[in-house]
């Protein structure tokens, strides 16, 4: 059993994302703030990580087999260890069909990361 929590980055059943945390030039974050939004740093910062997200981001319909996206230089094992902790991480989504699993970004995810990473409108 895994103690990971997964990022709250969007309320499911809203239209638009809500980021885990404000834009990084709106306010400090709070503790809690700086520690999810470092989990999913953490979780893109390694190259093979990033490499899977943006298969997944960037293939036809939104998702991907594994059997797709792996080859990014490493083993079998190895694609599943990094898959399964940007599952982990909140970033992806996988649903089983066969033999296979698909993996799919949710849109509300991307927003929600832009949303993080933009510069807070400035007071008027």
């Amino acid at each position: 059993m895994s103690n990971k929590k997964v990022l709250p980055l969007a309320e499911p059943d809203s239209d638009a994302a809500a980021p885990c945390c404000p834009p990084l030039t709106e306010r400090p974050f709070t503790a809690d703030e700086a520690e999810t939004a470092a989990r999913m740093f953490k979780a893109l910062g390694d190259p093979v990580r990033l490499r899977l997200f943006s298969a997944v981001a960037s293939h036809e319909g939104g998702e991907a087999c594994v059997c797709d996206i792996s080859d990014v230089g490493v083993s079998q094992p190895t694609v599943s260890h990094h898959l399964k902790k940007l599952k982990e991480a909140g970033l992806l989504t996988s649903e089983r069909r066969g033999t296979w699993v698909y993996y799919r970004v949710e849109p509300s995810v991307l927003a929600a990361m832009g949303k993080l990473l933009t510069i807070a409108p400035a007071a008027v």
